[in-house]
């Protein structure tokens, strides 16, 4: 088949549409937009027919039913008389929790390992390799049960720390105790509370937690502009005014005079009866998945960072050495801002990976999504297409959350080209 050029002045034919060039792909393009529209009918009038068939109707209204079941340690209020759509609130929230944890102990870790890879010393840079080949290589549910196992399996039964000379003894300087069951871990109490705000649903949230979050965010939005009006004196006369101890004290002193104002301290956990009590009791399915995630994420994280660093050039370097800066600032000005390039956008997938493996925690019975809507509801109910809908449109919602929020990152950090 050839192209047949068109004349200047040629009426329209039909056969245009296949043999001039000028109107064929838009043909293709219609040809293939409806045979996509086409399947997606026959998939929907299939699977109404199915149902219709099996006697069911698609609707979601048992989201409004009474759940009937419990979920522990939940971060809103909840019992088994709330609601499927509370149920599936609550496996949400577990899911960002989560999620958010593991990608920030995953970057550091990987982090740290990805630069100790390149250390000149030999032994050090190939244990790290050892632990990236290790964990990358098996797959994530393994890691999963094996962290699980080594938590209820080795750690004592509460009962061990009882006693003026327990079996096991709290670390961290007494702050932590681990057990078969938890890790018991110091919450924060407050000697003035200011008392709760009612954001309705039972939901509840301290007014000092309110203070710290407005002195927190007033703060960063000072620095940024201490920090412009330091780039424009730079600009202006060649020398940047020192500003490390300003910004210091507007992101600490607010804070330092809120903890004074409202007595923070920390409660420690103390055994009582059969149990701790005092501090906060973190089930270990959440444990060991927070674990497993950052263990196996952050081997993947460290090969992303080892291979950022590796394409500086070393002339960058050893240019920034001729200059007479320190290695330390040699890495933050000089080999990281270009790094980032090419470390943000692998970066970005690792998060996405984590969120959604992070469904993988009903394999220690810690109520995620998937636990609650795909799980304990969508059995419940028998909604199995509405639940996995759902959840399919809230992984969706997130991971686009999480590519936008990364994407942001990326073009604010990466190098601005003259």
């Amino acid at each position: 088949m050839s192209d047949i050029p068109a004349p200047a002045h040629q009426p329209f034919r039909l056969s245009m549409l296949l043999y001039d060039r000028r109107y064929r792909s838009m043909t293709i393009q219609v040809v293939v937009f409806i045979l996509v529209m086409a399947a997606g009918w026959w998939l929907v009038d299939n699977t109404i027919r199915n149902l219709q068939a099996l006697g069911k109707d698609f609707n979601f209204g048992f989201l409004f039913q009474r759940s009937g079941y419990d979920i522990g340690s939940p971060p809103i209020p909840y019992n088994s008389d709330d609601t499927h759509l509370r149920a599936a609130v609550v496996g949400l929230l577990n899911t960002v929790i989560i999620s958010i944890l593991g990608c920030i102990a995953a970057t550091f870790l990987g982090t740290a390992v990805g630069i100790a890879r390149l250390s000149n010393n030999w032994l050090f840079a190939r244990l790290m390799t050892i632990y990236v080949e290790m964990f990358r290589n098996i797959p994530l549910l393994l890691w999963i049960l094996i962290v699980y196992a080594l938590l209820t399996e080795i750690l004592p039964a509460p009962a061990a720390y009882r006693g003026e000379d327990p079996e096991w003894s709290k670390i961290l300087f007494g702050n932590v105790a681990l057990t078969n069951r938890y890790t018991a871990i110091p919450s924060i109490g407050l000697t003035n509370d200011p008392g709760m705000l009612d954001l309705g649903f039972r939901i509840m949230i301290n007014w000092a937690t309110i203070a710290f979050a407005v002195v927190l965010i007033g703060g960063w939005l000072v620095r940024r502009v201490v920090l412009n009006r330091a780039q424009a004196a730079q600009d202006r006369t060649g020398e940047r005014p020192t500003t490390w101890w300003i910004n210091l004290a507007i992101m600490t002193v607010p804070s330092l005079l809120l903890i004074w104002y409202f007595g923070l301290h920390l409660i420690q956990p103390e055994l009582t009866g059969f149990n701790f009590s005092g501090g906060l009791n973190l089930q270990n399915g959440f444990v060991a998945l927070w674990l497993a995630l950052t263990l196996y994420t952050g081997a993947f994280i460290a090969e992303i960072v080892r291979a950022g660093i590796l394409s500086v050039s070393k002339g960058q370097t050893e240019a920034a050495f001729a200059l007479g800066l320190q290695p330390n600032r040699t890495m933050n000005l000089v080999i990281l801002p270009q790094a980032l390039r090419v470390i943000i956008p692998p970066l970005t997938s690792q998060y996405l990976n984590l969120t959604k493996n992070s469904s993988l925690a009903i394999a220690v019975a810690y109520m995620d999504l998937r636990g609650t809507l795909g799980g304990t509801t969508l059995n419940q109910t028998g909604r199995e297409l509405e639940a996995i809908l759902l959840m399919m449109l809230i992984y969706l919602a997130l991971s686009l959350l999480i590519s936008a929020g990364m994407n942001a990152f990326n073009a604010r950090v990466k190098l601005k080209e003259r």
